[in-house]
């Protein structure tokens, strides 16, 4: 099964794309409405290395048309997608979203969003 991701940060990366997928992924541009782009602080060890950054970029919603997020979207196979979701830890969570396209993908937003 393949599966569409929205990715705004590291998993943009040819690095970060080879160490999780073990390969450099093919993308294209798109664009998530009604979200800004805010900061969380990495503590996992293992994506630390990979990503060369302690802080990372997560999409936090705000309902509004105006609000834009460029990013791009990769296609996954169900392998991929849960090497993505080992990638991202327990600071993100993947959910569901519609892009300015019309497409459903996936988005990882930052855990504590989603528990309010």
């Amino acid at each position: 099964m393949s599966h569409l991701l929205f990715s705004y940060g590291t998993l943009q990366l040819p690095s970060v794309q080879n160490a999780t997928f073990g390969r450099r992924m093919p993308v294209r541009r798109a664009e998530l409405v009604g979200y800004v782009l805010d900061s969380v602080a990495i503590t996992d060890t293992h994506v630390l290395e990979v990503s060369g950054s302690a802080v990372h970029p997560f999409a936090r919603r705000t309902g509004d048309t105006a609000d834009r997020v460029p990013g791009v979207v990769l296609e996954l196979s169900d392998d991929e997608l849960a090497a993505a979701d080992e990638y991202e830890v327990d600071d993100y969570t993947r959910v569901a979203v519609q892009l300015a396209s019309g497409e459903t993908a996936w988005l990882y937003v930052d855990a504590a969003s989603v528990a309010d």
